[in-house]
């Protein structure tokens, strides 16, 4: 097929040049996973700067939003975190269920393997985390070290290149789907503080409304489901369970399929293509084009339309935006490694670093061993155990579960984002180095020459 640049080609201003740099770099999973890096540093440096009252005096600044005594004013960390992040969840949610009805989560076959390797990943390391704060009050951690962060982790994969399999790519992918399925579900049930039943069944109603929109009404509009969507995660905020969760559960009410099969609207697009090359009206040419948008909008699914709208704001304002505002640990003047010791920052780092890949890993074999379950076709174990390191990267999930569970106890949140940011790194560099030594080389081009 022909690349999608030669098509629609026009005389390009100084701004349609940034327009398609900016396009460019934006599609690539490195400058996301740059952006993270970035903005955790600075959270560091700021922290620990001497503007660092700055920094946590702007996490506790009141913002409210609403009208009259019907509004709700809360700390900014509150808008990040059980704001802008249910955005973050609805888009994980979209992803989960587009991969669920037909991408790599479809079927048995495809979905054993990811699924029980991000089962792996997940007990084990909150086995190791367990084994260092067993009995304390720091047991409710447990839940940190079992995510994995995909922005991150396919990030530092893409530095490779073109060296990497297509089919390891799309294992680390369905790993870290199924891993934030499970990461979702741990927030459900073990991160509610208390149960407020009809706030709860508020929010099921606002569900069962969306439910019904979808597949009675057939209604294909964003903006109904972002108005009973807000209406959920009130409910929800009001219920104790967590308000992201209320994202998830949107995003699966979200019309899947698209009203005009494909089949109909390339015969259609043929007709009109035809008949706008025969007409010289422009009005009538215009008319013909406003027909083809209509039929391209109409073969788009909500869910698609959804997913590629909130792409850039995901990835390159809110995520960047939750890094900032929850990376941010004050290092004590005993200095970082000081705190590499304490039992909380030892269980989030081991569980990160040597859990998720030993967990993930272990499950794997051990279901292809008994047959249940397959490695796909031309990747081998050694670079499934790679792809495993990098499972240990669990940044943004795990600084969003850490503040769930030490949301009253200062000290041990930073002891845990301690161990969340070491274990990532560790992950990162052991993955990236590993996997930069096992993968084939690419040929030369004196070689590619001479073949």
């Amino acid at each position: 097929m022909q690349p999608m640049d030669e098509f629609y080609q026009y005389p390009h201003k100084p701004v349609d040049y940034l327009r398609d740099f900016l396009k460019k770099l934006s599609m690539s999973p490195i400058t996301s996973g740059a952006l993270l890096v970035f903005c955790a540093i600075l959270s560091l440096i700021w922290a620990n700067s001497g503007w660092s009252d700055s920094y946590f005096a702007l996490l506790t600044t009141h913002l409210t939003i609403g009208i009259g005594d019907h509004a709700i004013s809360k700390p900014l960390l509150f808008w990040i975190n059980d704001g802008l992040m249910v955005i973050f969840f609805f888009a994980v949610g979209l992803e989960i269920k587009h991969e669920v009805l037909e991408g790599h989560l479809s079927t048995w076959k495809k979905a054993s393997l990811p699924l029980i390797a991000a089962a792996g990943g997940m007990i084990l390391p909150a086995l190791i985390f367990t084994v260092f704060n067993f009995g304390t009050e720091a047991m409710r951690g447990w839940g940190i070290p079992v995510a994995t962060d995909i922005a991150f982790a396919v990030g530092i994969l893409a530095l490779l290149g073109k060296r990497v399999p297509p089919p390891l790519r799309i294992a680390l992918l369905a790993l870290a789907i199924a891993d934030d399925l499970g990461a979702i579900i741990v927030i459900a049930v073990f991160y509610t503080e208390h149960l407020s039943i009809v706030a709860l069944l508020l929010g099921f109603v606002g569900l069962g409304i969306l439910w019904a929109g979808n597949r009675f009404l057939g209604i294909r509009t964003l903006g109904f489901y972002f108005l009973f969507g807000v209406l959920v995660w009130v409910a929800f905020l009001n219920s104790g369970v967590h308000p992201t969760v209320a994202g998830v559960l949107v995003a699966f009410t979200i019309p899947h399929h698209p009203p005009l099969p494909l089949r109909t609207f390339f015969r259609d697009t043929q007709q009109l293509l035809s008949n706008f090359g025969k007409e010289e009206s422009p009005e009538l040419q215009f008319m013909l084009l406003d027909k083809i948008n209509e039929g391209s909008f109409m073969a788009e699914s909500t869910l698609r339309r959804a997913e590629r709208g909130l792409y850039n704001w995901v990835n390159f304002f809110i995520m960047p935006l939750f890094a900032l505002f929850n990376a941010g640990v004050k290092i004590p003047e005993t200095g970082f490694f000081s705190e590499l010791t304490t039992p909380i920052t030892l269980g989030v780092m081991l569980g990160l670093f040597l859990g998720k890949q030993f967990g993930v890993l272990g499950a794997s074999w051990l279901a292809a061993k008994i047959g249940i379950a397959q490695l796909p076709e031309s990747l081998r174990w050694r670079e499934f155990y790679g792809m495993a390191m990098l499972s240990g990267i669990g940044f943004t999930m795990s600084l969003f579960i850490a503040s769930l569970a030490y949301a009253n106890h200062l000290q041990f949140l930073n002891e845990a984002k301690i161990g969340i940011l070491t274990g990532s790194l560790l992950s990162a560099l052991a993955g990236l180095l590993y996997l930069h030594k096992v993968l084939p080389k690419l040929p030369s081009s004196s070689e590619e020459a001479s073949s």
